[in-house]
């Protein structure tokens, strides 16, 4: 998950600082890096944020990769580096839903 944040981070440094929009690198690309140090960190809660932000990168990417044929490459790759946040942050949880149950010790 921390590689995925930071390649986002990357992702949006790479589409939005040609431009010099400091806005747009504010709002987009600070908070994968900051959630992917988090997770370095082992935050208990940076999984649960990078979920949440994954639906809205997600959302984003889609958006941005049919409004805007230009921009194509980026929206795609945003889309899919959300898909990867939200299965890695997720992944602990369902190895642990669908894990062999273990009889009870006697």
């Amino acid at each position: 998950m921390v590689a995925a944040l930071i390649a986002l981070a990357l992702l949006f440094a790479v589409w939005f600082g040609p431009a010099r929009d400091w806005a747009a690198l504010a709002v987009f690309a600070l908070p994968p890096l900051a959630l992917g140090i988090a997770a370095m960190l082992r935050s208990r809660t940076a999984a649960f944020w990078a979920s949440v932000l994954a639906l809205a990168w997600f959302s984003h990417g889609i958006m941005a990769s049919w409004t805007r044929p230009p921009e194509l490459a980026f929206g795609l790759l945003e889309t899919l580096l959300a898909l990867v946040v939200v299965y890695a942050a997720n992944l602990p949880g369902l190895r642990a839903r669908f894990a062999k149950k273990r009889p009870p010790a006697q």
